[in-house]
């Protein structure tokens, strides 16, 4: 037999296919890169809702004030009383508030920790110079502390990431054992089926260690077993819809959508004010950033603002589930009555 020419096994080895898949994969790669350095590299606050709590006259000086510093970190708004202010704090309303006393020299600044360490901290900084500057004390309320056990307030995050690479990775694993695409209707609702079982105990387990094991997370340990659920199976039935679309390509656009850009426009690291206008725009739209705000709200803020993360979720659960019933029909369909 002939020796085969080198660039013959090259051929061989390395086909068309796998060349766009090795591509493909390298594209995913430098967008790793530039979504998490790009996100993460400079976190500033902008237009971080604040509360301004005085006398009318004071009020409107310091909102003025407030909203004229450079890069706008602040979208400062006069409200009645303390009572008030701690109330839309607690209902994620906004992020932080001034009491201002003009009787005295000490003004209370109102923080929330729980919803993200790292904003409570600038808001302090920020307003202990500008305090300083009118030759005025500051003193910090946390009125939403984050758990001794929640380092920065990134538990919430973290649990939310191991959903999500459950969801995307049991909808891979059913791709790679038994094709991308199932073969008809009934394969495909047995894979959401599986999807389902999946997340609930996946759900339940993610509360359990964050919750009463490891004392991480405070909030209702079955609360954020459905989140964790619903978290799970959302990312899970997009990964099936996007491999009954696009095959083993579905991965990688999975891959694309939660990790490359869900995670850090999430919130997690730095909270939404202080992320970049992109990824503070598509941040609550993704499965990454819906879970950790409504993750937050649980553990830290009885529940409250948690409707539109919910909603968020349960599309992403609803178009997975609509598209990969869709796609296997139409397969079902092309393929004929004599299909497996």
């Amino acid at each position: 037999m002939a020796q085969r020419s080198f660039l013959t096994e090259v051929k061989d080895a390395v086909t068309p296919r796998a060349t766009l898949l090795v591509v493909g994969v390298i594209a995913l790669q430098l967008l790793f890169i530039a979504s998490y350095v790009g996100a993460l590299h400079d976190p500033r606050p902008k237009d971080v809702p604040f509360g301004v709590v005085a006398p009318k006259a004071a009020a409107e000086q310091a909102v003025a004030r407030l909203d004229k510093l450079h890069g706008s970190p602040f979208d400062p708004r006069v409200v009645a009383d303390e009572a008030t202010a701690r109330a839309q704090i607690l209902n994620r309303d906004i992020d932080g508030a001034l009491i201002i006393d003009p009787a005295r020299t000490a003004d209370t600044l109102l923080v929330a920790s729980g919803g993200g360490t790292v904003l409570a901290n600038t808001l302090q900084q920020y307003l202990a110079l500008l305090e300083a500057s009118q030759q005025r004390t500051l003193r910090t309320v946390d009125v939403a502390p984050a758990s001794s056990q929640d380092f920065d307030g990134l538990s919430s995050f973290y649990v939310v990431v191991g959903w999500c690479v459950g969801g995307y990775l049991c909808a891979s694993i059913l791709a790679i054992s038994t094709g991308a695409r199932p073969a008809n209707l009934r394969r495909a609702v047995i894979r959401l089926v599986v999807m389902a079982l999946v997340s609930i105990v996946g759900g339940l387990g993610g509360a359990v260690i964050v919750g009463p094991i490891l004392g991480a997370l405070p909030g209702s340990v079955p609360a954020l077993w459905g989140l964790g659920a619903l978290i799970t199976f959302a990312v899970g039935a997009a990964t099936l819809a996007l491999q009954g679309v696009f095959g083993i390509v579905g991965i990688g656009l999975a891959i694309l959508l939660v990790v490359i850009a869900g995670n850090p426009s999430a919130g997690g690291a730095f909270p939404l004010p202080m992320l970049p206008p992109f990824w503070k725009a598509i941040g609550p739209a993704l499965p990454p950033g819906a879970g950790t705000w409504a993750a937050r709200s649980i553990a830290y803020f009885d529940g409250n603002d948690t409707t539109d993360a919910l909603l968020v979720l349960s599309a992403w659960a609803a178009a997975g589930i609509a598209i990969t019933l869709a796609a296997a029909v139409l397969r079902e369909k092309r393929a004929g009555p004599a299909a497996p």
